[in-house]
């Protein structure tokens, strides 16, 4: 039976090089697409056992946090179930109605805790973000934010949220305080789920768009309390519309 052998085999026919693609997506999304091409150049069926994380590890060649993340981002697409001590299994999408809305309401202690803790550090660093970023870092968040927008034209849901996370990501950076820049980017390996669910909520995207650029001309402005309230305002309402969409939380 033919079988993926790494990432970089996989991503070849889709980019010149793998070197080269893995500048321009996240490792997690070429995982994510790595899995699902195992799933079906092996013609797993609903039920049918994965590989396990170690084991995709060792064949994809890549961390264990990238496989886990993309084990999520699948989870809550309905492509597989995760259970704890067993393993992972392949889902059925016809047997679920709402794969992300399922997974929401299972998780929805998780996500309240995920916001929580945004809610907490984002404004702070937004703030930060307008005293101390350089050109580079504006520019960077430029780019980010054309990025965010280009993605969510396209209708790529996966490749938009990984855009998005890199917003935030740059504002972090741009604070200038390595610790909060961490934590930020260990929350965007770890805790991805509160960016999954809400981007899947009707109209998210486009209003990501609109609060994304106020939040990015407040920063460009060097106002901090308008960033402060921007990058607030954004988290509130991406809590709001899971709330209203999923009924939860």
């Amino acid at each position: 039976m033919p079988e993926v052998d790494c990432l970089a085999d996989l991503s070849a026919s889709r980019y010149d090089s793998p070197m080269q693609s893995l500048k321009k997506e996240r490792v997690s999304i070429m995982v994510t697409d790595a899995i699902k091409e195992i799933i079906n150049v092996e013609n797993l069926k609903p039920g049918d056992k994965l590989y396990s994380e170690k084991e995709l590890v060792k064949k994809l060649e890549v961390s264990r946090s990238s496989i886990r993340e993309a084990l999520r981002m699948l989870e809550v697409s309905g492509v597989v179930k995760v259970y704890q001590g067993k393993g992972v299994f392949v889902s059925d999408p016809s047997e679920q109605s709402h794969p992300v809305k399922n997974w929401v309401v299972e998780n929805a202690e998780a996500l309240r805790e995920h916001f929580e803790v945004r809610l907490l550090i984002e404004p702070h660093a937004a703030s930060l973000a307008c005293r101390f970023a350089e050109q580079k870092d504006l520019e960077a968040l430029q780019s980010c934010y054309d990025t965010f927008v280009e993605k969510v034209k396209t209708g790529d849901v996966i490749e938009s949220i990984s855009s998005d996370s890199a917003f935030h990501l740059a504002v972090a950076k741009a604070t200038k305080n390595r610790t909060l820049a961490v934590l930020m980017r260990t929350m965007d390996q770890t805790l991805n789920e509160g960016w999954y669910a809400s981007l899947h909520a009707p109209g998210r995207l486009e209003s990501s768009i609109a609060e994304h650029g106020r939040l990015l001309q407040a920063i460009l402005d060097h106002d901090q309390e308008e960033a402060s309230q921007a990058m607030e305002d954004h988290l509130r309402n991406a809590l709001k519309d899971i709330q209203h969409y999923f009924g939860t939380l």
